[in-house]
C-alpha cells in the first residue's frame, strides 16, 4: 500500500518494501542451499505479517523456524546452517539496494539526455543571474541548466561507483561453521555471492561502508533534484514567471492556482535525506565487538527509506525536466529592467576599453563542457 504521509510513494514500485526484503532473505537461505548442495523444493513464498521479528531483534530467527517447518528432508535440516542472522540481511539489504540504484540511475540517465539538450537550446536564452536572492550580472538559462547538469552528472558517478558486497561471515565473522562443515569458506563465498549477483568479499559485519557508502550516494542524487527543484519553484513564483512545470497541481480551496507539486516533492525529498544518511554514519561509527547490538538494527529501515524515496524523487525529477516550461520573453523582460551592468562597467575602465555588447564571459565554453561530458557519459552507458 502507498504511503499517504510521502506522497508520490508508489512510485517506488516494489523497491525496498517488506515484501521485497522478505523474498530476498528467502533467495539467500535458498541460494545457501544451494552451495552447501542440499536438493530442495523452491522455498515458499511468505506474508511479512506472518515472520514476527520483535522476540529475536529481527526477522531471520522466525523466519528459519518457518522454513524448517515447511520444507521436508535434508533441507529442513541444512536450512541456514553456516549462517548467521546477519549474514542473511546484508545479503538481502545488498540485493535490494542494488537493484533500487539501477532504477535511480536509469532516471539519471534519462534526465542527463534532457539536461544536455536544454541546455544548448537555450544556450543563447539570456537572463539576470541572482545572488543572494538580488539581481548580479546578465547570464543564460543555458548556463543555468549546465549547472543543474553538473550536479546529476556527479550523482549519476557515485552511484556508479558503488559495489554491493555479499556477507558471509558466520556468527563472529570467523566462517568457523563453514569451515567446520568441511566447505572452502573462498569457495563457498564466492558461489553465494555469484549466485545473488553480489560482490564476492571479506566478513564485513562491522565495517558498515557498503551501507554509509550509499547513502551518500543517494543523498547526491536528492542534493543535485533539490537544487533544480529550488530554482524552479523560486522561478515559477508569478511576479517572476521565469519557469513552470508542465502540469501544475491544484488546491483544494482555490481553483485558480497551479501549484508546483513535483519540484515540492522533490524538494522535500531533499531536505528529508542528509538526516538519514548521518542515522547511517552513526551507526557505523558506533559499532562494536564482532556483531552489534542496536546500530545494526538502526540502519535497515533508515536505508531502506532513504533509498526508496531516492527512487520515487528520482521519477518525480525526470517527470518535472520533461515537462518543464521556459518562458524567454519574461527572462528578456526582467533582464531588461534590471541594472546588471555596474561590475561590467568597472571592469571595462579598469582595462582602459568601453564595455563590450555583452557581458556572458566563458558561458558558452563551460555550457560546452558540460554537455561535452554528459554526452560522452550516455555514450559510455549505450557501450556497457
Amino acid at each position: 500500500m502507498p504511503d499517504l504521509l510521502w506522497p508520490g510513494d508508489a512510485r517506488g514500485d516494489d523497491h525496498l518494501t517488506e515484501g521485497s526484503f522478505l523474498r530476498a532473505m528467502v533467495e539467500v537461505e535458498s541460494a545457501w542451499l544451494d552451495v552447501l548442495g542440499v536438493a530442495h523444493d523452491p522455498l515458499p513464498d511468505l506474508d511479512p505479517a506472518a515472520v514476527p521479528a520483535e522476540a529475536a531483534g529481527n526477522p531471520v530467527v522466525e523466519l528459519v523456524a518457518i522454513l524448517r517447518d515447511r520444507l521436508e528432508g535434508d533441507a529442513a535440516r541444512w536450512v541456514h546452517r553456516g549462517l548467521t542472522s546477519q549474514d542473511v540481511v546484508d545479503s538481502a539489504l545488498m540485493m535490494l539496494l542494488r537493484d533500487a540504484v539501477s532504477a535511480v540511475r536509469r532516471e539519471l540517465r534519462e534526465q542527463i539526455a534532457l539536461l544536455a539538450d536544454l541546455a544548448e537550446t537555450h544556450r543563447s536564452t539570456a537572463m539576470v543571474g541572482r545572488t543572494l536572492t538580488q539581481h548580479a550580472v546578465p547570464t543564460t538559462f543555458g548556463l543555468k541548466v549546465s549547472g543543474w547538469l553538473s550536479a546529476v552528472l556527479d550523482a549519476d558517478d557515485g552511484l556508479g561507483a558503488l559495489s554491493f558486497p555479499v556477507q558471509l561471515g558466520g556468527a563472529a565473522g570467523t566462517l568457523a561453521a563453514i569451515v567446520e562443515l568441511g566447505l572452502d569458506p573462498a569457495r563457498a563465498r564466492d558461489r553465494l555471492a555469484g549466485a545473488l549477483g553480489l560482490e564476492p568479499v571479506v566478513p564485513w559485519h562491522t565495517a558498515r561502508a557498503p551501507v554509509t557508502r550509499t547513502g551518500d550516494a543517494a543523498v547526491g542524487c536528492t542534493d543535485a533534484w533539490g537544487r533544480i527543484a529550488g530554482d524552479v519553484l523560486v522561478l515559477s513564483r508569478p511576479e517572476i514567471g521565469e519557469l513552470a512545470e508542465g502540469s501544475g497541481g491544484g488546491s483544494s480551496t482555490m481553483p485558480h492556482k497551479r501549484n508546483p507539486v513535483l519540484s515540492t516533492l522533490v524538494r522535500r525529498a531533499a531536505l528529508a535525506a542528509p538526516q538519514l544518511a548521518a542515522t547511517l554514519h552513526l551507526a557505523a561509527a558506533d559499532t562494536v565487538d564482532e556483531r552489534d547490538a542496536g546500530a545494526w538494527h538502526a540502519e535497515w529501515a533508515t536505508v531502506a527509506a532513504l533509498v526508496r524515496r531516492t527512487v520515487v524523487a528520482g521519477s518525480q525529477a525526470t517527470e518535472l525536466l520533461s515537462g518543464l516550461e521556459v518562458n524567454t520573453q519574461r527572462m528578456a523582460a526582467t533582464l531588461a529592467a534590471a541594472d546588471t551592468g555596474s561590475e561590467q562597467r568597472a571592469m571595462a575602465e579598469l582595462a582602459g576599453r568601453a564595455p563590450a555588447d555583452q557581458y556572458l564571459g566563458a558561458a558558452d565554453q563551460i555550457i560546452d563542457t558540460v554537455v561535452d561530458r554528459a554526452r560522452r557519459s550516455l555514450k559510455e552507458d549505450e557501450r556497457t
